[in-house]
Order: C-alpha cells, then structure tokens, then sequence
C-alpha cells in the first residue's frame, strides 16, 4: 500500500508563525507599561509688592475757592470830578498810596473861607473880651449897672462860642479837602479802574476801585455735618492743617493754617462753613480760584500700606492675594482705611513686610502657584 504523505500550506505556517509574534509582543508590552503622571498647576506670573510702613494723616478732601484776606471797594467821600488817577490797572498799591484826585478847588475855597471867619470872629472875641475887663472894675462901683456888665460878659461868651464853631468848621472843611485825594487803605492789588478822568463822582455812592490783599489769602470750604464732631475734637486737639491746591497743579499744595469754624450748620445744605489762611506770596492762588481742599485731622504712626491696585472687593469684602513662601499664594481678608495718593492703608488683615499680588489677579484663586516680579516704581 503506497504511504501517503500529508503537506502544509507554506503561507499558513507563516501566518500561524506571525500571530503568535505579534501576540508575544503584545503580552510583553503590556506587562512593562507606565502610568501617566498627573498635569502640573500652571505658574502664573504676577507683579508683587511688600506691606510698608509709614506715617499717614487722616484727613477730609472738600472743594473750596480762595477768598482775598482784606477785600475794599473804594467809593469817594466828597462829591467832584475825577482830575487825575495814579495808579495802573491791575498794579499792587500800598496803604497811603494815591489812587485819585477830585477837584479840590471848590473845597480849598471853603477851607479858605472857613479860616477868614475864624480870624474875623477872633478879633470881635477879643474886643469883646477886653470889654468885660474894662467894665469890670466899674462894675465894682456901681457906675454901671449890674445888667449891662452881665450883658457884656455874656457877648464875650458868645465871642469865644463862635471860636469853637469857627474852628470845627475849618477841621470839616480840611477833611473834605484832604478827601478829594483818595488813598488806598490797604496793601493789595487793585481791579480795573471803574471811572476815568473827568467823571462826576458822587459822595458815599460812586464805585471806584476794588483792593484785594492777596498776601496771605483766605482758602473757604465746608465739611458735611457728620464730620463736625470728627473736626472739633482734633481742633481742640490742636491738630488741624489744611492743604490746598489748584485742580490742574495737584503737586504744587500749600499748607496753610485752620483760621474759622462756623457757628452752625446750614439747614439747606447740611454743611459747615470752614476757613484756613495760607502764605501766597508767589500770588499761586487768587481770590476767586476753585481748589482742591484736604483738611488734615491727626497723623496715624506706622500705618501699614499696599499699592492700591492691590486691593480687590469680592462677595466676602476687600481682600488681597497674599504670596507665602512656598510661592503660593493666600486670599486674605483684609479691612482697608483711607487711600493715601497710589496707596491704600491696611487697618486690619496684613503685616507689614508681609508681600501682595498688585498685578495678574484675575486668574488667581487660592493655592496657585505663581512667579513674583516686584512692582518697579
């Protein structure tokens, strides 16, 4: 019987051979596989600062306007015709300066006049009283009557009356010719003139002339009733200061004395009239100017400060992204006090030297981790 002999496809073995590589492969590679580690937090970066400390004031801001110290409007006190004007507009004038002439012709004529009388009725004074003397002794006699020397003596009086009248009648008429030359009674600088030469002026009517003292000036303002408890117990305290300066020159502040607290509040407004006196020898305010007004209560020492753009306000209150050691950083609530220019006291919540997040909060939340650069200036 002849032997039968069985053979195998070639493309089968091979595949058979192929399976059980790839299986192999597949049993050893997932035997040796790694577990993924989990992604990292990404590092923020963020603009820094350190809590500092310093000496701050507590003060009230308010709008005020200055107002000349010495304010004159200068009216005429005799009536007459503008001769001359000495002064320039707008120039400064000192106490005793001429400003105007008026005419003094007619009131040099009655000066003049009101002396003739004077030398006629001291010349009848004195015939009168040498009358008296001379019936006097006669008197004594009985020559004459008793009636006609008491006469004689009262006509010596009325002589000597009309001395004392005369005399005051030159002292008026002096006045008056003295007042047609006006003077400035203060130092200050003068307004535009409001006549000119050759104008009627009328006594204790006419406007002249406007004289403010500039040197120093008057700053008023008013603070709100609910500060005024706050305002009289540091006045009393002797602590008050009041700084000022123009709206458009917020460098250029003055510091200046508290002169005047009002007597009471007005009901219209709920308001408090209030008054400092500042130097202004470099005429930087003038009467009339709108300021800036900060009335400076008390001086808190070692106040703790951040930069104002620090400071958030979320659901819970203020706070701020306090950077830890570990470069981490904290929410912390914090209670903030009054700003002082870019900066903000800190009252409660925060160490000085302790450091905050000024910049990048928005994407913070607590634990993140973040890249500190300071805040350069």
């Amino acid at each position: 019987m002849p032997l039968k002999m069985k053979f195998r496809h070639p493309c089968k073995r091979l595949i058979g051979v192929a399976c059980a590589g790839l299986l192999g492969l597949i049993l050893v590679g997932g035997c040796g596989k790694k577990q993924t580690p989990p992604p990292q937090k990404p590092v923020r970066a963020v603009s820094v600062a350190q809590a500092q400390t310093r000496d701050v004031p507590v003060y009230l801001d308010e709008i005020g306007n200055a107002t000349a110290y010495e304010e004159v409007r200068v009216q005429p006190q005799v009536t007459g015709a503008i001769v001359d004007i000495h002064f320039k507009d707008g120039g400064e004038v000192r106490k005793g300066d001429l400003l105007f002439t008026i005419d003094p012709r007619p009131y040099q004529a009655a000066l003049e006049k009101a002396k003739a009388t004077l030398e006629q009725d001291r010349a009848k004074a004195a015939y009168d009283q040498a009358q008296v003397k001379r019936y006097e002794d006669l008197s004594k006699t009985k020559i004459i009557a008793p009636q006609e020397f008491d006469s004689l003596r009262s006509t010596a009086q009325a002589s000597q009356a009309a001395l004392h009248a005369d005399e005051a009648l030159i002292n008026a008429a002096q006045i008056n010719r003295d007042f047609c030359e006006i003077r400035s009674p203060i130092d200050g600088r003068a307004s535009k003139r409001l006549v000119d030469i050759g104008n009627l002026v009328i006594a204790n009517t006419t406007q002249l002339l406007l004289i403010q003292r500039q040197d120093p000036v008057y700053v008023d303002f008013t603070i709100p009733e609910s500060s005024l408890a706050d305002v009289r117990h540091y006045r009393e305290k002797g602590t008050l200061k009041v700084e000022a300066s123009l709206a458009n020159r917020p460098g250029q502040r003055r510091e200046g004395e508290f002169d005047f607290l009002d007597s009471g509040v007005q009901e219209s407004s709920g308001t408090v009239h209030v008054r400092a006196v500042l130097d202004n020898r470099d005429r930087l305010f003038w009467p009339g100017q709108f300021l800036n007004v900060r009335l400076r209560l008390d001086i808190v020492k070692n106040a703790v400060l951040i930069p104002a753009e620090a400071l958030q306000i979320g659901q819970t209150g203020p706070f701020v992204f306090v950077v830890k050691p570990d470069s981490t950083v904290e929410l912390r609530l914090v209670k903030p006090g009054q700003r002082q220019e870019e900066e903000v006291v800190i009252s409660e919540g925060l160490a000085a030297g302790e450091t905050v997040v000024v910049t990048g909060q928005i994407a913070l939340s607590p634990g993140a981790a973040v890249k500190a650069v300071k805040k350069g200036p």
